[in-house]
């Protein structure tokens, strides 16, 4: 989990990360650890300007549950322009397609493995002599940026939602 200090519109703590707050193996059903995790989260998170609880989910790979989504608006970034390449392993997936261009994906987390609605996207040009780790590093300071940017606008500005396409204002 990651908090973003200094950002406009953030009157919260100022963490940059926090340790993991719940592990799934410590729950016999899937339900119980999002209702902790929801639970933990509600606790530690006070609300920001715009009146929601912000959670970035940046390299979290736990698909989230329902009272975690319907209490928290949760970013996620994914090494790979969604809607293509979603799920673990976006980057190698890209190369052995053979794409020419891969990038990375600010995205609003639903239900779904990357599938939520996309806020914005950085293209990544991929090189002949790229390796998986060479790239994905590139990928890498693409997605910092862009994380720090997009969720400077969405805070600072504020967004609409509309079947899918998100608008920053």
């Amino acid at each position: 989990m990651l908090i973003a200090p200094g950002l406009p519109g953030w009157n919260g703590p100022n963490l940059l990360a926090s340790p993991p707050l719940c592990a799934v193996k410590d729950y016999p059903q899937r339900s119980e650890w999002d209702t902790a995790l929801a639970d933990h989260l509600i606790s530690a998170l006070p609300e920001a300007n715009d009146g929601r609880r912000w959670v970035v989910s940046a390299g979290f790979m736990k698909i989230l549950g329902t009272k975690v989504l319907n209490e928290f608006t949760v970013l996620n970034t994914h090494p790979a322009l969604l809607p293509s390449f979603p799920g673990a392993h976006g980057v190698r997936d890209a190369m052995a397609y053979g794409a020419k261009v891969t990038g990375a994906t600010l995205h609003f987390v639903d239900e779904g493995v990357d599938t939520g609605p996309i806020v914005s996207q950085r293209v990544v040009a991929i090189n002949g002599d790229d390796t998986e780790d060479s790239l994905h590093e590139r990928i890498k300071v693409a997605e910092r940026d862009m994380l720090v940017r997009g969720l400077t606008s969405l805070l600072s500005t504020g967004f609409t939602l509309s079947d899918r396409k998100v608008t920053l204002l």
